[in-house]
């Protein structure tokens, strides 16, 4: 268990089904979380079931996902993972889903991100964190670059959302720069 002030991070539970149900069929979080890519929801719960079952078998040694709960009373409000950890190279890629709208805009995703990067770059000794979103989401650019990701580049009309074309904007992190501020 990793904790904040605000948030912990703990390994992801069968129990947490249910949250992740909610939040994949919750059309604005999907919006937010992925710009409304269909792989993320609207999802059936026996989809979900053995994708959730997969997760709980996860490698921490190449992804992990994490369950973000409150501290103040355990309440599960999102989700971080990490995927594509390589070793040799010392990266991944991260991500972050408040998934009850009511904590959004509250810090929780800023700070349950900062936890995980401090454990990517703590105890994982990562050299290098990826992430990226899409040019719409205000809110998630703002939070990457307040923790000091670096905007490293575009893929220019890259993500669907609706009917309109939207950039992915891609972040990193060195450990360096993590370790200094």
């Amino acid at each position: 268990m990793i904790e904040g002030k605000l948030v912990r991070l703990r390994a992801l539970r069968a129990e947490d089904l249910e949250a992740h149900l909610r939040w994949r069929n919750d059309p604005e979080v999907v919006h937010w979380a992925t710009g409304g890519h269909p792989n993320f929801g609207p999802i059936s719960r026996e989809a979900l079931e053995r994708f959730h079952e997969a997760q709980l078998r996860q490698d921490p040694r190449e992804t992990a996902t994490f369950t973000v709960e409150k501290r103040d009373g355990g309440r599960v409000i999102g989700m971080a993972d990490y995927r594509d950890l390589d070793t040799f190279a010392g990266r991944a890629t991260a991500g972050i889903t408040i998934g009850e709208r009511d904590h959004w805009n509250g810090g929780y995703g800023t700070e349950a991100l900062s936890l995980l990067l401090d454990h990517l770059f703590g105890p994982c000794r990562l050299h290098r964190v990826d992430l990226d979103t899409w040019s719409g989401n205000d809110r998630a650019i703002r939070a990457f670059t307040n923790l000091g990701f670096t905007e490293e580049g575009r893929r220019r009309k890259a993500i669907r959302v609706g009917t309109e074309w939207h950039d992915e904007v891609m972040f990193g992190m060195l450990r360096e720069e993590w370790m200094s501020s």
